[in-house]
């Protein structure tokens, strides 16, 4: 079997950057964190995938590629064509490492997309370990403040770390709330759990566990309380620095207003949905959980985490707290040490 290639092209569009030199030291150094080489061209060599970035408003050429990560600096309405497999948008110039990222990803560590939905944000990516199964399966939900321009990418890593240790991953994509509302997108993660039922590997439905980080929390322990008497069941809820109160979160200003953006209006506006997505006022949830959270990330997120903890734990929920040094992604990188002890707790869980 060939080895892939450590090449990655990158094709930029005219006037594209205000200084290309920092793009470049970007690409270099993030090509360089992963082993590969390449970088800008005006010549891809092969057919492999590449990462073209058009400018804004521009089409996105994908004749003679294996596929195309399109890359847009700024926001802007999603690219669906043909050949385009993903587009990362609206991530400003840190949106060419993510690129980076996502190929050498799909490149070393493929999965199989399996569709939920007739959406095409209705989707997982799914990863199985060698070997016979029935494997325990981790369902991941990213983060992002509820916002499109974050998507099931930030979680790759995660999936590919989980995966070499014995788990299969279920990395979820779902309509976000500033494109589709709060309804559509907590109506796509109840539909990606059940999905997992029907797909195509052979899975321990007994150990199941919904892990979300950052808004990607809130959704995992939402969904673990309301399906723990559905057919296909958590046996294991992960916060990884989730945002568990949501009230408070609408009253600190979490994410410059993302809350209230998401849910469509203030606490004081729709009080009932808030109060039936907050984590916090749904305990008990009635299975066990872990809620993570580094020492030096958003001081209101880890008030969040020990205030929810303190409060699942004056009830019958199992709950693991986890606490460690570093910021908001070291909870999802899987170099970190307090990574290595969210694993330890999930292995406990479900041993």
């Amino acid at each position: 079997m060939t080895e892939p290639s450590k090449k990655i092209d990158v094709l930029i569009g005219p006037d594209v950057f205000a200084d290309a030199g920092t793009a470049e030291a970007l690409i270099a150094r993030a090509l360089a964190a992963r082993g590969l080489s390449g970088g800008i061209t005006d010549a891809p060599s092969g057919t492999d995938e590449v990462i073209i970035v058009p400018g804004a408003g521009k089409p996105c050429d994908t004749t003679g590629y294996d596929s195309v990560v399109r890359v847009d600096l700024g926001q802007c309405p999603p690219d669906r064509s043909d050949g385009v497999r993903t587009h990362i948008r609206g991530r400003g110039l840190d949106g060419l490492r993510f690129a980076i990222d996502s190929v050498y990803f799909h490149r070393f560590h493929p999965g199989t997309i399996v569709e939920y939905g007739d959406h095409p944000d209705q989707h997982a990516e799914l990863r199985t370990p060698e070997g016979d199964g029935p494997f325990p399966v981790v369902m991941l939900l990213h983060g992002g403040y509820w916002r499109s321009r974050w998507e099931f990418d930030l979680m790759d890593a995660l999936a590919v770390d989980l995966t070499a240790r014995g788990y299969a991953t279920w990395n979820v994509e779902y309509r976000r709330p500033d494109e589709h509302g709060w309804e559509a997108m907590t109506a796509d993660v109840a539909a990606a759990l059940a999905a997992v039922e029907a797909a195509p590997a052979e899975l321990d439905l007994g150990r199941i566990v919904v892990m979300g980080h950052s808004a990607g929390g809130q959704l995992a322990l939402h969904l673990a309380a309301h399906a723990v008497d559905s057919r296909v069941a958590p046996a294991l809820a992960v916060s990884l620095a989730g945002v568990l109160d949501l009230k408070l979160g609408d009253e600190r200003w979490l994410g410059e207003g993302a809350v209230s953006a998401a849910i469509g209006g203030r606490y004081t506006d729709k009080p009932a949905i808030y109060d039936e997505s907050s984590p916090i006022s749904l305990l008990p949830l009635g299975i066990p959980q872990v809620v993570a959270c580094a020492l030096s990330d958003d001081p209101n997120l880890l008030e969040t985490s020990r205030a929810y903890c303190a409060a699942a734990l004056t009830t019958a929920d199992q709950v693991q707290v986890v606490e460690g040094v570093g910021g908001h992604f070291h909870v999802i990188d899987p170099d970190s040490a307090i990574w290595l002890d969210i694993v330890r707790a999930i292995e406990h869980s479900l041993s």
